[in-house]
């Protein structure tokens, strides 16, 4: 069995962490009823016999759960969320030595994240790093969770991305990474964002990116169906993607609900790694089968359903259209439209009592309305976990490499030429060591590229290629 270290890095990604811990923690309650620590539970947490005075612990790989710590790393410049996290239910979770705050922050900036606290944090950060690798027996994956438009997340979270490249460069990179929206709060956010994309672009494995505004549409919709129609008394509240499907009483925060969103989604994610099915999928099949070009590794997903209805009986119709939900716009976690654009690949990671038969039968169907790149009109990759999420009967993430995140990415470099042209802000940034106005270029230059990729496979779509030219063998 493998194992995965979560990076959350920023007031972002501590808050999404401190999501996806509380539910998967839910989740494996639910199903290790013995309190026995076993290989699923290994993937993300450690059980630490700490009777012993040293104050460390032992770990230990077998037998009864005496202690669970999480494989995490948690960093922030500013001390409030980290703080929170140790004093609030999660707090035996957490080793104090997995973290690393300051108490300043990054004041949104991207240069002071990357440049100065980069380089003052590195050996730090390493160490702690590395630790935590050598408690792992197989290390798989690093999970990086941080935003785009703030400073730590932006520019600390890159900088550390480029340090797991380099130190283990064997190591997958998958990063969920938060978009700030057209309205955010943050004016210099398309700065960071732009400047945080091209290490994303260079240095990531996977990426999936995420918006804000999606996001909060997402919760609005629950709300709605949940509180007013024909389905409001029919809809378990406690089973809807924003629920945080926790007994222990707790106030429920703003961005409470949209970040259960993304907690799920990484729950989802690793259900292969964790429990089993009949058709698993590993985490290197989704770079291996998704990513067909080394920089367009950016993947765009949604989640099905959004809610689970009373009654456990899953008719057919119903089953068939948490397949239609996946591909609709509305559930996307982008504002994107991957059915009309063009798919280079796509992958169904199906858990719950979803038969075989059920995939493919949803796949046939959903094809003829599917625009494929020419080249791989095959292009689907499927997994079933037997185990669903808590509360639910069946679920359904899709992870689609599809050109239509281009969208944002144009939208991105647009508010950041807008801002650009006037040289607004510019010299927050360029006052700190390191930082030269060529970054700003070669971020929009690396931008630019990028979306050229993916208008140059656009323009391929509705083509058909015959004779495809083979590999010959030089003799």
């Amino acid at each position: 069995m493998t194992q995965s270290v979560v990076v959350q890095v920023g007031q972002c990604g501590n808050q999404i962490g401190c999501r996806f811990w509380n539910l998967v923690l839910r989740e494996h309650a639910n199903v290790n009823k013995k309190g026995i620590y076993d290989e699923a539970l290994s993937n993300f947490f450690r059980n630490v016999d700490t009777r012993y005075s040293d104050g460390h612990g032992i770990n230990l790989t077998k037998g009864l759960i005496r202690t669970l710590k999480a494989r995490a790393v948690l960093i922030d410049m500013e001390e409030g969320v980290v703080n929170e996290l140790l004093q609030g239910p999660l707090r035996d979770v957490f080793d104090s030595k997995q973290l690393i705050s300051d108490v300043s922050g990054s004041a949104n900036n991207w240069a002071v994240g990357y440049k100065q606290y980069g380089n003052q944090y590195r050996d730090q950060i390493l160490n702690i790093l590395r630790k935590t690798a050598e408690h792992c027996d197989s290390l798989q994956c690093f999970f990086l969770i941080h935003s785009m438009g703030g400073g730590t997340g932006s520019g600390l979270g890159t900088y550390v991305l480029s340090l797991l490249e380099d130190e283990f460069p064997e190591v997958y990179r998958f990063v969920t990474a938060v978009y700030p929206s057209a309205e955010d709060d943050v004016i210099t956010s398309p700065y960071n964002s732009v400047l945080a994309m091209k290490e994303l672009t260079e240095h990531a494995d996977c990426v999936l990116p995420i918006e804000n505004q999606s996001l909060v549409d997402i919760v609005n919709k629950i709300n709605q169906m949940a509180g007013t129609g024909k389905m409001a008394s029919t809809i378990k509240l406690q089973s809807t993607l924003i629920s945080s499907q926790t007994e222990v009483k707790r106030q429920e925060k703003p961005f409470d609900a949209m970040n259960n969103i993304v907690a799920n989604l990484l729950l989802n994610l690793t259900s292969s790694s964790r429990f089993e099915g009949s058709l698993n999928m590993d985490l290197n099949e989704i770079t291996m089968n998704l990513v067909p070009f080394p920089r367009l590794h950016y993947l765009v997903s949604s989640l099905t359903p959004l809610y689970t209805l009373a009654d456990v009986n899953i008719p057919t119709r119903r089953l068939d259209q948490m397949f239609t939900d996946a591909f609709s716009k509305d559930h996307q976690l982008m504002h994107a439209d991957p059915k009309r654009n063009l798919y280079l690949a796509c992958a169904l990671m199906v858990r719950g009592n979803v038969l075989i038969s059920d995939l493919r039968r949803n796949i046939e169907r959903l094809k003829p309305s599917l625009q494929f790149v020419s080249w791989n009109r095959e292009g689907w990759k499927t997994s079933l976990c037997s185990i669903p999420p808590v509360g639910h009967t069946h679920s359904l993430l899709a992870l689609a490499n599809n050109t239509c995140v281009k969208s944002t990415f144009t939208d991105l470099k647009d508010r950041f030429v807008k801002l650009y042209k006037k040289k607004a802000h510019i010299h927050h940034y360029l006052h700190i060591d390191g930082m030269e106005q060529s970054c700003f270029t070669e971020a929009t230059d690396s931008l630019t590229s990028l979306i050229e990729e993916y208008n140059q496979l656009d323009a391929t779509k509705g083509q058909i290629i015959n004779n495809v030219p083979r590999l010959s063998i030089a003799m």
